[in-house]
């Protein structure tokens, strides 16, 4: 693929994506209106020549910003033939974009799985709405595990049902390792259990690489990212069944900072 492709939101995991495209000899090129990403903040520069935009912003407002309003990459990146949304946002929304962007552009959702460490080692899973083909060796350097789930929007639904449960995982492990705290539990043992038990589950198996394991919630961290996906799974569901979701959201708000033992 000889594209210009742009990674839009080089934080924690587009950064990383970023560098795994360069580092597969594509030319890729990095925007984030925060100079700490340590790429361009120049929209026009980002903008010029780019066929292919790669999303990785944090919700439907930045990325509404980015695709109309503030960047209107859409109108501006005059050669732009492909976006992917790599961001979690609700299904809805993402198939909302479709009569949104004009014709001419193909919308496809690639959102991804794996946090920060996995981001790093190139070793991302992919959920992919649409056909997957075009992006295929983009994917490929970034991710290890590629999902094709069906038409436009359908990334985005197993993306939100599948964080869905990685947040039920992070708010019963963070209570389960808090109540072997209070039995006096040394919290290694107790996780080396976990990992080889009917407990097993994704945070716990990796809770001391995944970088916001022991994070506390915050707006602006990934805990906070985690409880914002919760809400775009709760976009879609079916009526009546919204209790124990929102339950789940509201424990990963009422997190607390864990230290290391």
């Amino acid at each position: 693929m000889s594209d210009k492709v742009g990674v839009a939101g080089c934080g924690r995991m587009g950064g990383p994506m970023l560098a795994n495209l360069q580092k597969a000899g594509f030319a890729a090129f990095g925007y984030d209106p925060n100079p700490a990403a340590g790429v361009g903040t120049d929209i026009d520069a980002f903008c010029a020549g780019l066929n292919t935009l790669i999303t990785v912003v944090r919700d439907a407002a930045e990325t509404d910003a980015l695709l109309f309003d503030d960047q209107a990459v859409v109108s501006r990146a005059k050669d732009l033939h492909r976006i992917v949304i790599c961001s979690t946002l609700s299904p809805n929304y993402v198939k909302s974009l479709r009569a949104r962007v004009p014709d001419h552009i193909t919308l496809i959702d690639a959102p991804m799985s794996g946090a920060q460490v996995r981001a790093r080692a190139g070793t991302l899973t992919f959920m992919v709405g649409g056909d997957p083909a075009p992006i295929l060796p983009l994917l490929q350097a970034m991710g290890d595990a590629i999902h094709p789930m069906g038409a436009y929007g359908a990334g985005m639904t197993g993306k939100v049902l599948n964080n869905l449960l990685a947040a039920s995982h992070t708010a019963m492990t963070r209570l389960v390792l808090d109540w072997g705290d209070a039995q006096g539990m040394d919290e290694t043992t107790l996780l080396a259990l976990i990992g080889t038990a009917s407990g097993q589950n994704w945070l716990a198996s990796g809770f001391d690489e995944i970088e916001f394991a022991r994070d506390g919630f915050s707006n602006d961290n990934s805990i906070g990212i985690l409880a914002k996906d919760v809400g775009a799974a709760l976009d879609i569901a079916p009526d009546g069944q919204t209790a124990l979701p929102e339950a789940v959201q509201n424990a990963i708000r009422q997190l607390q900072p864990r230290r290391k033992t």
